[in-house]
């Protein structure tokens, strides 16, 4: 154990000459991002790292699950920032950005249906690439769940595409022909990635963090940008000064240097939501579930083009809290205790989902 999550103290990250080092954790749904992101935070040590949580959905179910953090050290950004460049996503970085305390490093972790480009744009396409230094792209794969039918997904297939490292997480679930298939594939999409075998997202942090691999150079040349065009990403990235422009002002910090930069408003859309199909259901209850009906509708009802799920959610016979996940096959349910009034918060991700019908189910589970 003591290997796997070795510290990240003896790491040399040198933040005046190059910015904020940033990491963005990427994968396909239920692959462990969470999971990851915990294990960092559990062993940063004496690192203060800034966390930004998207997802793909009203509820941040992830946010509630991190280890113990400061509490305004966790932003967050509902729907999907990958869609496009937007204001959300550069304001959260410079609220890190003007906090008063230091911030040695930013992790983010995107959705499971994020197409990672659209965000490296972000910080390497506006005046964030002067305040930052993006660091490397890890996308987490799940070595049980994954096969080719992933690469249905626009979204699956760009992960691994941009991802500087590949981490090969729930390596114990699956034997060694399985493991050689799936890395066959990755590197067959990715040549020359850089693989990890994990599990529970257990890995040497010195290893994913401060290693230089986001290749910048290539997010700017014009034949990325025709490669770009060509697998649909409409990436408007040439010429900047024929952008329209919008004064950013931050009224809580008048004298901040950054107003004197303006948002370079790009129209970096991704059609991959579309393009997918995927869509978010959202259901909160102040009732509590009855267990049975609600393991009834897990294992008989539910549909099968829910990819994944995941939610804190309230059982009559219950007085603990149950984190509750979802991914292809498996679900789990683990208890531990309230820290806020009982209530049940369940997110589904999935294809051409019906919302009434998910709905009425979940209803018809309450007690």
């Amino acid at each position: 154990m003591s290997q796997l999550t070795a510290p990240i103290s003896s790491l040399n990250i040198d933040i005046p000459k190059q910015g904020m080092p940033v990491s963005i954790i990427t994968g396909f749904l239920g692959s462990g991002k969470t999971t990851l992101l915990n294990q960092i935070l559990q062993n940063k040590q004496d690192l203060k790292v800034a966390v930004l949580v998207n997802e793909f959905g009203d509820i941040n179910i992830d946010s509630q699950l991190l280890v113990t953090v400061d509490k305004d050290m966790v932003e967050l950004s509902n729907g999907c920032i990958c869609c496009t460049i937007n204001d959300g996503l550069v304001d959260a970085v410079y609220r890190v950005l003007e906090r008063e305390e230091r911030i040695d490093y930013l992790v983010i972790e995107t959705t499971g249906v994020a197409d990672p480009l659209p965000i490296i744009l972000t910080f390497l396409g506006t005046e964030l690439r002067d305040l930052t230094n993006l660091d490397s792209i890890i996308t987490v794969v799940d070595a049980e769940t994954f096969n080719e039918e992933h690469f249905q997904s626009e979204a699956a297939l760009q992960q691994i595409t941009y991802g500087d490292i590949i981490l090969l997480n729930k390596t114990d679930l699956v034997n060694r022909d399985k493991l050689e298939e799936v890395e066959n594939f990755i590197r067959d999409v990715k040549s020359g990635a850089r693989i990890l075998h994990t599990q529970y997202g257990q890995v040497a942090l010195p290893l994913i963090l401060d290693v230089g691999l986001t290749p910048k150079d290539e997010y700017i040349t014009d034949d990325v940008e025709d490669t770009h065009e060509h697998e649909h990403h409409h990436h408007d990235h040439e010429n900047h000064e024929n952008h329209e422009h919008h004064e950013h002002h931050h009224h809580e910090h008048e004298n901040h240097e950054h107003h004197h930069h303006n948002h370079e408003n790009h129209d970096h859309h991704s059609h991959h939501l579309e393009n997918d199909g995927f869509v978010s259901i959202s259901f909160q209850s102040d009732q509590p579930f009855d267990v049975n009906k609600f393991e009834n509708f897990l294992t008989e009802e539910m549909p099968q083009n829910v990819f994944r799920a995941k939610g804190i959610l309230w059982f009559s016979d219950s007085e603990l809290r149950h984190i509750f996940q979802l991914s292809g096959p498996r679900y789990s349910l683990h208890a531990d205790e309230w820290q806020t009034s009982p209530k049940n918060q369940v997110v589904f991700i999935g294809r051409k989902l019906d919302k009434n019908e998910i709905y009425t189910k979940l209803n018809n589970s309450l007690l």
